[in-house]
């Protein structure tokens, strides 16, 4: 049995996409756009039993205003080459254009295989001809089309997910900092896992610059929070550092600024972030610290015990007090050493399945015995955050960074 196209009747405004087959039942958009070839659609049910609804279109003007979420797929019958112009499927790469979300199917002569098979690859989903028009083939070729346009589009989505993270990655790994210590006789080593998954950049942020006159500045900070927001500021607030380094400022003025910087940067006033800035001398025997409300760099040296260095003129956290100010406190280094700064992701880690943190206390622990063990720069760091993950059971939630400075 079939039944007559019906005429085209009005239909609400088209939006986002069409719906899946069991919302509403089955309906189909049928596009005659061939004066030569009226045809008949035959009757169909769907899976539950109820009848296919239909809805036709002689122009695509009409089908703009039909085509709704309701529409699960598009039955377009083919003009004939003559009719279209010298491009013979002009007519279907515009409803192509006009639902790409929507399953397409075309309808052809049976001696116009050859471009049933480019509408294919133009991009419609199947084809059918005119002479094989019953409601089991059509019923068939509609649940199929509309089955492979919904695997199309989780591929493409897939496939545009892939190549967002891909660009994300890249462009996250280019923000994270490349050491300027050409001619100053120090080796450098850092560590750095966000506590965002499967990201590579968090708040936490770091850098080492060698400045003309011979002094390496050291800096590491961490933003409140975890996010892209607050990864993004890290970001700001380094390049800020090292454009300020650069430009002479140290200690108290340099962080004043980048106070001012997190200030017109941050999204609310409640987003803080805490330094330590070090600057070495170029004779590498001394070195100034500054503290804004950070853990305070641990010292390592040869025959003695791992110190951490005095906290007693800690400035607080930038953003939170504005006429703040964070007093520069000069350091014996010595010969040899090695000085390792840190955010407090490396200290905040539990120990056990308690409630107990590892701490500065615990950090240092850890270090004297790696020290003890031989372990010095890249090794030392990958034991020491190792064990602390070890000890809190598995991957720690805050962002960490830590870097090493060893002067032979």
């Amino acid at each position: 049995m079939s039944v007559p196209v019906p005429r085209q009747r009005e239909a609400p405004a088209p939006s986002a996409g069409p719906a899946t087959l069991s919302e509403n039942g089955l309906t189909l958009l049928v596009i005659e756009d061939d004066p030569s070839g009226a045809f008949n659609v035959p009757e169909m049910l769907d899976t539950e039993g109820n009848r296919v609804r239909i809805r036709t279109a002689r122009n695509l003007t009409e089908a703009s205003r039909l085509l709704t979420d309701g529409v699960q797929c598009i039955l377009l019958a083919l003009p004939g080459p003559s009719e279209d112009g010298p491009d013979s499927l002009a007519t279907l790469r515009k409803v192509l254009k006009l639902a790409p979300s929507h399953a397409v199917l075309v309808l052809t002569a049976e001696d116009d295989a050859e471009r049933a098979a480019e509408a294919v690859r133009v991009g419609a989903q199947d084809f059918l001809f005119r002479g094989e028009l019953d409601g089991r083939v059509l019923s068939r070729a509609i649940r199929y089309a509309v089955e492979r346009k919904r695997s199309d589009l989780a591929q493409r989505q897939l496939t545009e997910s892939r190549l967002r993270a891909q660009e994300n990655a890249r462009l996250e790994r280019g923000l994270l900092p490349t050491p300027l210590l050409d001619g100053s006789g120090l080796h450098f080593a850092a560590r750095y896992r966000p506590g965002r998954s499967r990201a590579l950049l968090g708040g936490d942020f770091y850098d080492t610059v060698r400045t003309p006159d011979g002094t390496v500045h050291a800096m590491i900070g961490d933003v409140c929070g975890h996010g892209p927001d607050e990864a993004a500021l890290g970001v700001e607030l380094r390049i800020a550092w090292r454009a300020l380094t650069f430009a002479g400022l140290c200690g108290d003025q340099l962080l004043g600024t980048l106070q001012q910087v997190l200030e017109n940067e941050r999204a609310d006033d409640e987003i803080f972030a805490t330094l330590c800035t070090v600057d070495i001398a170029p004779d590498g025997r001394r070195a100034g610290v500054c503290l804004a409300g950070h853990p305070s760099p641990l010292a390592i040296r040869p025959s003695m015990a791992p110190r951490l260095l005095p906290t007693d003129e800690n400035g607080p956290a930038l953003g939170l007090l504005p006429n703040a100010r964070w007093p520069r406190r000069e350091v014996e280094l010595g010969g040899a050493w090695s000085l390792m700064m840190y955010t407090d992701g490396l200290i905040e880690g539990r120990v056990g399945s308690g409630v107990q943190r590892l701490g500065q206390e615990g950090m240092v622990e850890i270090v004297a015995r790696q020290v003890a063990e031989g372990r010095r720069g890249e090794e030392l760091l990958d034991a020491t955050v190792t064990e602390v993950r070890t000890l809190n059971g598995g991957e720690l939630t805050d962002d960490l960074a830590v870097l090493l400075l060893d002067r032979d």
